[in-house]
């Protein structure tokens, strides 16, 4: 704690000094010492502490001259550093921005030590006489515990998995992360050859929760006995406790959701201490009475027969009011944006969210997150920091944006449950069906005499002229962004060109979905919406993404793929689980009628998913298996 509080009063005095500076008091305290005048330790310490790299090779090199091995400066100043970083951390008074620019700094230090402390085995090896090419250079036992990190097949979204990585390496964990779109065997290989304490699974899209379950079914077989960490944007503690967890949670081996970077480092330590048994009994428990209220609630929880919420479904009068009125573009266009023009349509908020960063209200959200009286300042110094990176990224074009719009001729079919595009008004008049988007409708019962929806609701039925739209964008240039980082050590502008990449393609999307409605279909060429009113969504028609609440089928994405040829035209492919790539894509259908609104299609009947998979042409266990999350019966 001293050293903490002497840290933390030099950095302020350092503040202070600054601030006098700006207002000419350049004479207060002149002769206030410097952190740079401490000795050599300290100094790391304190660079670690701030994420100061910016002296550290030189500071290192001059702490090796003095240190016995270089071993030492490590498990010394370094050590006792990360050490007081994690203490912070873990009591709310540094925020994950501050702790990834430690671990920049950690990860300089020790790159430069690293040839050092391999002679110096060498040397040892030679001395007792041993064969110094045997020398192991993955010799991983001064670590607190050995963790491996992988996203699961066929999921490309690792920027979670990443800080997190970076979070438990702060923490003295040796972290094998070995990358995206792992299988389960890969998975089951790597977490045997390198004995590791725990596995943690990542994923963002839905189809990666049911390959979590496959992985924990094939743990279970194969005799595992590490405790498995679930985590991403599209998992749960829910779906953990009722999916997961009983295909392998014990006492030796739980299966525990992990949240956000900052309880990672709490579960790992729980899990590798003396209170393992007593921790895992409270989550257990927790599990347990989870999954049992999830059944009840089944059990409690009416749906309509998919006949019944049919009948009950939103009747538009396209009469009253018509379809849009024909694109000025019929077919397939290739799209390019500079990332100048979509700046002004990022929302900021997700990006924060990334960072882990949120304001309390009422200065919750973009900008007044930066008023905020907890994390406001790393808020506003984060956010700095992603504007100099961005205009970086914009003045040396790293990154670049391209996509493929879609413009058709429609109808829902006679049954009114799909849509039918075709590639012309010619085709729609012979009957030439392009290809066509299946719907899924709500089933479960509502308290109010709302209609149960489908998106096939919102398209008018044959005999009038109505169209749907479609787009797939994508950023790229962010992996060899990210690759640049990492021979650098430099995680934090990793995550940040990640996080940017994100920004710039949601960006893009709000921006091509306006130029859309005012151009290219044109059927609100008189908008003057400012870029804030667009993020509120003040605007006619949706923009619904296959996989999400509207439509939970990834799978419609093939057939989009198909129809506007995404990845020859703009190079953005799908993996099997049918994740974009590269992974800062976005796609979605575009309905242009006033009343269609977003909606969440919640679980669905077998009833349903049967008439679903005959539409589809899908044998009904594969239909089943990617509607997994959404089904309210248990699968066979």
């Amino acid at each position: 704690p001293d050293a903490t509080d002497d840290m933390l009063t030099l950095t302020k005095r350092e503040r202070d000094r600054k601030e006098a500076l700006k207002k000419g008091g350049g004479a207060v305290e002149v002769k206030q010492s410097s952190w740079r005048d401490l000795e050599v330790t300290k100094r790391l310490e304190h660079s670690l502490i701030n994420g100061i790299s910016q002296y550290i090779d030189k500071d290192v090199e001059e702490a090796r001259q003095k240190a016995e091995r270089p071993l030492h400066i490590i498990e010394g100043p370094l050590m006792g550093g990360m050490n007081i970083i994690g203490d912070l951390f873990g009591a709310g008074k540094m925020f994950l921005p501050q702790v990834i620019k430690s671990a920049r700094v950690m990860k300089k230090a020790v790159a430069y030590l690293i040839p050092y402390m391999e002679k110096e085995k060498i040397a040892k090896m030679i001395a007792e006489g041993k064969d110094p090419t045997e020398f192991d250079e993955n010799d991983d036992s001064n670590f607190a515990g050995k963790v491996l990190m992988a996203t699961v097949k066929g999921d490309v979204h690792d920027i979670g998995k990443n800080i997190v990585a970076v979070v438990l390496g702060c923490n003295n964990y040796k972290v094998y992360d070995i990358g995206v779109m792992c299988s389960c065997e890969k998975i089951l290989e790597k977490a045997k050859e390198f004995n590791v304490d725990v596995i943690g699974l990542s994923g963002l899209i839905t189809p990666s929760l049911d390959e979590m379950v496959v992985v924990a079914k094939e743990m279970s077989k194969a005799g595992y006995t590490q405790p498995l960490l679930i985590g991403g944007a599209t998992t749960s503690k829910m779906h953990t406790a009722v999916k997961i967890s009983p295909n392998f949670f014990t006492t030796e081996h739980p299966v525990i959701h992990v949240l956000d970077a900052s309880r990672s480092v709490t579960v790992v330590q729980s899990l590798l201490s003396d209170n393992k048994e007593e921790y895992v009994t409270d989550i257990q428990e927790e599990y347990d009475e989870m999954r049992e209220d999830y059944y009840a609630g089944l059990e409690d929880r009416y749906f309509l027969t998919y006949d019944q919420a049919k009948e009950q479904k939103i009747k538009i009068d396209f009469d009253a009011t018509p379809p849009a009125p024909t694109p000025k573009t019929i077919g397939v266009n290739v799209v390019e944006a500079s990332l100048d023009e979509i700046v002004p349509y990022i929302d900021w908020n997700p990006f924060f969210q990334t960072w882990e960063l949120r304001g309390r209200y009422p200065n919750r959200g973009y900008p007044k997150i930066f008023n905020d009286e907890a994390v406001g300042g790393e808020a506003k110094k984060l956010f700095d920091d992603a504007q100099a990176l961005m205009k970086e990224i914009i003045a040396n074009k790293s990154m670049y944006l391209k996509g493929v719009v879609g413009l058709f001729p429609a109808n829902r079919t006679d049954e009114g449950e799909d849509v039918m595009v075709y590639a012309s008004e010619e085709d729609r008049e012979a009957g030439n069906v392009l290809d066509t988007f299946c719907m899924l409708r709500q089933q479960a019962e509502k308290e109010s005499d709302d209609p149960y929806l489908s998106q096939s609701d919102f398209v008018a039925p044959a005999g009038y002229k109505d169209h749907l739209g479609m787009f797939a964008v994508s950023c790229f240039g962010c992996d060899k962004l990210v690759e640049k980082y990492e021979s650098e050590h430099d995680d934090y502008n990793k995550i940040m060109s990640q996080a940017l990449a994100d920004r710039f393609v949601e960006a893009f999307a709000e921006y091509l979905h306006r130029v859309i409605r005012t151009d290219m279909w044109g059927y609100a060429k008189d908008e003057s919406l400012s870029e804030e009113d667009l993020l509120k969504i003040k605007y006619d028609g949706i923009r619904p993404a296959p996989g999400y609440p509207s439509q939970p089928d990834h799978t419609e994405k093939t057939t989009m793929w198909n129809v506007i040829k995404a990845q020859e035209l703009a190079g953005i492919e799908l993996s099997d689980s049918l994740s974009m790539m590269p992974a800062a894509s976005v796609s979605a259908l575009v309905f242009a009628h006033p009343e269609s609104s977003y909606f969440a299609v919640g679980q669905i009947g077998k009833d349903q998913v049967e008439s679903y998979a005959g539409r589809k042409k899908m044998e009904l266990p594969l239909c089943e298996r990617w509607l997994s999350p959404i089904l309210n019966y248990e699968r066979d």
